[in-house]
């Protein structure tokens, strides 16, 4: 039977910006790969700062923000020969989050991870990707803290571009070192075309096409993780 490797992701865009290579390199090996995607509910009418969080990018108000993302996501996932699967949580700015600030800080009381865990997921795979929650997202940390309340063995990828920036925070990072490190040689041309398909987040991540190519340049092809690497493909590791 064809292995599986399953990528739990916070948003539509975090596996590929940070395993994409890793993912199709696995496709090439033979694996079926799925990415899953857990914040990506439509939310009609927005208001207030997940209004904004749309028009700053350009988009009018009446656009179905996440209905756009979810077909760069589709668009991405074809590039790395993978599936998409979208669950039906909203992102932060529609559960209260007010601003930028509130992005990166504590989690809301009433935005538990347990809800969360319940709805993850739960068939076999020989893999399991997700993020360290470098930066320390509201929605990065939140997988993390579910996936940990299940207690599954993750290989957790090194969240990018959060990582390449020097202030950001590494909340779960004491436990993280406490995992073996990994490096794993991933397709660096397929990685660049999927987190091109994301085009309403590159201006926004990266100043554009060019900015793009530049911070993956700079990554080269190696991607980094935490966790037992022993179920990756010899063939992959370095």
């Amino acid at each position: 039977m064809m292995p599986h490797a399953l990528a739990l992701s916070p948003h539509l865009d975090d596996a590929a910006f940070s395993c994409g290579g890793t993912l199709a390199r696995l496709v090439q090996q033979g694996w079926s790969v799925t990415v899953c995607t857990v914040f990506t509910r439509s939310v009609t009418a927005p208001s207030g700062f997940a209004l904004a969080c749309q028009t700053d990018k350009g988009l009018a108000p009446d656009v179905d923000y996440m209905a756009l993302r979810r077909a760069e996501d589709a668009a991405a996932c074809a590039v790395l020969g993978a599936e998409p699967l979208w669950l039906n949580w909203p992102e932060a700015p529609h559960r209260g989050y007010q601003d930028a600030a509130a992005l990166f800080g504590r989690p809301l009381e009433e935005d538990p991870a347990h809800g969360l865990a319940e709805t993850l997921p739960d068939g076999p795979a020989d893999l399991l990707l997700a993020p360290q929650a470098v930066g320390g997202h509201v929605d990065h940390v939140l997988l993390v803290q579910a996936l940990r309340l299940q207690a599954r063995p993750v290989l957790w990828w090194t969240d990018f571009p959060y990582a390449t920036r020097a202030a950001s925070v590494r909340p779960f990072d004491a436990d993280m070192k406490r995992l073996a490190e990994c490096q794993v040689e991933g397709d660096a041309q397929a990685r660049l075309h999927a987190c091109a398909a994301y085009t309403t987040q590159l201006p926004f991540q990266f100043g554009g096409m060019k900015g793009l190519e530049a911070a993956l340049n700079a990554e080269g092809d190696v991607e980094s993780f935490r966790g037992d690497a022993a179920r990756l493909p010899r063939g992959i590791v370095r």
